[in-house]
């Protein structure tokens, strides 16, 4: 009875929907199946109406509770079709059986006659017509509004997606990414082999191909980010050498799983800008998969001349992790060592889009 769980399971407020309904159906079916306004004395034809109200509230009252435990128990576009068979079903037996249980209780009455079983029959199959065409108002309405819904958590999801493209983009775009990088591969071109030159060249080249690759897509695999994350370390590597360590301990079992794309990325890059860097002072940064979950953690050894951080990064994982899955990032910082906890998730999980909707 309460507006707000109304809304939040129905897709809007029916109280006055339910009233209006319910009293336009007695009047409709008491009209149609026994004609009463034209065969009986005005009090018998209110007798009737009564009757036909009480049955007709009754199978609204208890199919609209059945519709709302369906759709608690199968939220999912992908499980429509399995709930509305169900509900379909639900509101069949609900008729018969409220017409059954009526039916006995008000043959009780002493001189009342509720009619004969064989024709009682007959009108249980117009009453089930007329009730499911009434529930699938209900259905429309919430379908129409789950997938406007659906429709606007997409585009919000494009968008934080772009905003991580450019992010990354610009970061990587930045003049002194661009003076770092051309600078290691002539370093690498004067004092190492040829081999050494385009190996490095391939890495950069992978860097930018998963930006324009990663597209539209809300997650990737582990697998998918790894490789990018690997080609933009190896960047790094040639430029820190082994002051720049970097553990990978990732089960094969986890490599399927998936991941916000670019975030594992984001976060190295992070710790690569934030940290002290140097033969004294290296930095170990470990990936792990621990409990489902994809930890980056390193310790801290914050520069001397801090670059400013807008958090951007970490705000932007957080808002597409929201919007893409039921779970969240985790970011433990005890002073000491930084640790970001990113959620693997299953394709199960992932939360309602109008990528798995059927239009």
């Amino acid at each position: 009875m309460n507006k707000e769980k109304r809304i939040q399971y129905l897709g809007f407020n029916d109280f006055w929907f339910s009233v209006v309904g319910i009293f336009i159906l007695s009047v409709v079916t008491t009209y149609l199946f026994s004609n009463t306004f034209a065969m009986v004395s005005l009090t018998e034809a209110i007798i009737s109406w009564v009757v036909a109200l009480f049955f007709t509230t009754i199978d609204w009252v208890i199919n609209r509770g059945i519709m709302i435990y369906l759709r608690r128990k199968y939220p999912a576009f992908r499980d429509d079709a399995k709930r509305i068979i169900l509900f379909f079903i639900a509101i069949t037996c609900t008729v018969v059986l409220v017409d059954f249980v009526g039916g006995t209780l008000l043959s009780l009455i002493p001189g009342f006659n509720y009619g004969d079983r064989v024709s009682r029959i007959k009108m249980l199959l117009p009453i089930i017509f007329i009730t499911i065409m009434t529930m699938a108002i209900y259905e429309a309405i919430y379908y129409n509004i789950r997938l406007k819904k659906s429709i606007r958590q997409e585009e919000k999801s494009k968008q934080a997606i772009v905003q991580a493209q450019l992010d990354a983009l610009r970061n990587q775009a930045q003049p002194h990414f661009f003076f770092n990088t051309l600078n290691t591969l002539r370093d690498i071109i004067d004092q190492n082999s040829k081999e050494d030159a385009k190996d490095f060249v391939d890495k950069l080249s992978d860097i930018y191909r998963f930006l324009l690759e990663a597209g539209n897509a809300n997650l990737i695999s582990l697998r998918e980010e790894l490789k990018f994350a690997k080609a933009y370390i190896h960047i790094q590597s040639e430029r820190f050498g082994t002051n720049l360590i970097v553990n990978w301990d990732i089960p094969e079992t986890s490599l399927d799983f998936m991941i916000v794309p670019m975030s594992l990325q984001l976060l190295l890059e992070n710790a690569i800008k934030h940290n002290v860097i140097s033969k004294a002072k290296p930095l170990l940064i470990n990936v792990s998969v621990k409990e489902n979950k994809l930890m980056v953690d390193n310790k801290i050894e914050p520069k001397s001349t801090q670059l400013p951080s807008t958090k951007v990064g970490l705000a932007n994982i957080e808002k597409r992790y929201a919007l893409i899955s039921s779970e969240s990032l985790e970011i433990n910082n005890d002073g000491n060592r930084f640790m970001v906890f990113l959620p693997l998730v299953k394709m199960s999980n992932e939360k309602i889009s109008d990528e798995n909707t059927d239009y």
